[in-house]
């Protein structure tokens, strides 16, 4: 492991874990949500008048058994320091609320450092630059016996449209798909941009999202991050708006809790072709320039249904997720996902276990030109990438008290990158949270 980035946090993590476990006898840390317990009631009273907070903290450690050209162990992490103000309670301001959320990324990213030409992160907290960010900065207001929500300020896409669970390490089955395929103008968590948008609620169980997103390629620029991630400014260079659409449905069957979602989006920034220039000749045999699309776009598919067990709590939940972006344009053109978990194991109701496989595709077009490429440079060519990343992911969830979640799991990645040329890896991976 590199000490050098890894023994500040981990230390501090130690220390204010053992403090919160110091605490329990009085503040009954060990059944509350938070490891702190209620501040001796100063939580509760604070939330009652329309303040709530939502610290955590949660890292992320992998080793490489085989895969890439050596063997490592590197560890990532994430501070989350949040607040949510109900604006009704504090001032009278019906259907109001104003969120801030402030993000601290720090250490180092194994599929990188071991060059095991991964496609989808190992350790998917990793990213976005290793810094600090204004995750979510946005006011919130509800209309019409809150039927109507409309929401403004910055704001990660990935928490508002096509949005996931992150029960797994690996990012196959982490956050938002679409923003695992077009990480570079979909931006999930923490990065934000500023935007707006608008749901419906169309009936009790169903609803229509819509929104616009800003479009920067600063906002995925980790040196830019690095400068800028915690500014609230408005940063030269916007290209146009990321415009998805979601439609929703959220129905109990036979009394328990599903989600589906299916929804598409448009970027009207464009993007360059992946395959052709501007003569629509192949841009690595005739040269030129890339042909530059008009827009960009693509479509997702989200289904979870617990399946057993009781409503929200012990049981079995499966989901499956499948994006396509749009052939032109998107080096990763598709992803498909699907997994199960079970809750309340050995009795335990909140330790669970997970296993989930899935495959992300590199488009073809991008293979057909890495192709056309190494025929014509035959003494420096490059890898060929048009086939699929398979990844599995095995977890256990220990939960010892209700603030502290222990996730040890084993990943296994076939083809990284989509290319047979990269050697399959074997990952023993720890993803941890904690909230204070």
């Amino acid at each position: 492991m590199d000490l050098k980035h890894n023994k500040k946090p981990l230390a501090a993590c130690t220390l204010l874990a053992l403090l919160g476990l110091a605490a329990a006898p009085d503040s009954r840390a060990d059944d509350s949500p938070y490891l702190f317990g209620d501040w001796n009631g100063t939580r509760t009273r604070l939330e009652q008048e329309g303040i709530k907070f939502d610290f955590g903290y949660g890292f992320e450690a992998a080793h490489n058994f085989t895969g890439g050209t050596r063997s490592l162990t590197r560890y990532t992490d994430q501070w989350k320091f949040g607040a949510s103000l109900d604006l009704n309670k504090l001032w009278g301001w019906s259907g109001g609320k104003f969120d801030i959320y402030v993000t601290d990324r720090n250490g180092r990213n194994l599929g990188a450092d071991a060059n095991i030409g991964n496609n989808q992160l190992i350790q998917e907290v990793y990213g976005r630059g290793q810094t600090w960010h204004i995750t979510v900065f946005a006011l919130d207001q509800k209309f019409f016996d809150d039927r109507l929500e409309w929401r403004i300020g910055r704001l990660p896409v990935g928490e508002d449209m096509a949005s996931f669970s992150c029960d797994f390490e690996n990012l196959t089955f982490c956050g938002a798909p679409p923003g695992n395929i077009v990480g570079d103008y979909w931006v999930n968590w923490p990065t934000s941009q500023w935007a707006t948008w608008l749901k419906f609620k169309t009936t009790d169980t169903t609803y229509v999202k819509v929104g616009a997103y800003q479009v920067n390629p600063n906002y995925v620029d980790d040196a830019w991050a690095r400068r800028n991630g915690w500014k609230l400014n408005f940063p030269g260079g916007t290209t146009g708006a990321l415009m998805p659409a979601e439609f929703g449905w959220t129905p109990n069957a036979n009394g328990l809790p599903g989600t589906y979602k299916i929804g598409g989006w448009y970027n009207n920034s464009g993007g360059k072709d992946l395959y052709l220039n501007t003569d629509r000749e192949p841009l690595a045999l005739a040269g030129g320039t890339a042909l530059q699309r008009s827009g960009r776009y693509g479509g997702f598919l989200e289904m979870m249904q617990q399946v057993s067990g009781d409503a929200g709590g012990a049981g079995t939940t499966v989901f499956f997720n499948f994006s396509q972006a749009d052939k032109f344009t998107s080096a990763t053109d598709r992803q498909i996902a699907m997994g199960a978990e079970y809750k309340g194991i050995f009795n335990r109701p909140r330790d669970m276990v997970g296993f989930a496989v899935g495959a992300t595709h590199a488009n073809g077009r991008l293979g057909d030109y890495q192709r056309q490429y190494n025929a014509l440079n035959p003494t420096s060519p490059v890898k060929v990438l048009d086939g699929y990343e398979y990844v599995s992911e095995l977890f256990y969830n220990w939960s010892p008290i209700a603030s502290i979640n222990l996730r040890p799991n084993l990943q296994y990645i076939l083809h990284p990158g989509g290319t047979r040329q990269n050697s399959n890896a074997f990952i023993l991976g720890l993803k941890t949270s904690i909230a204070f």
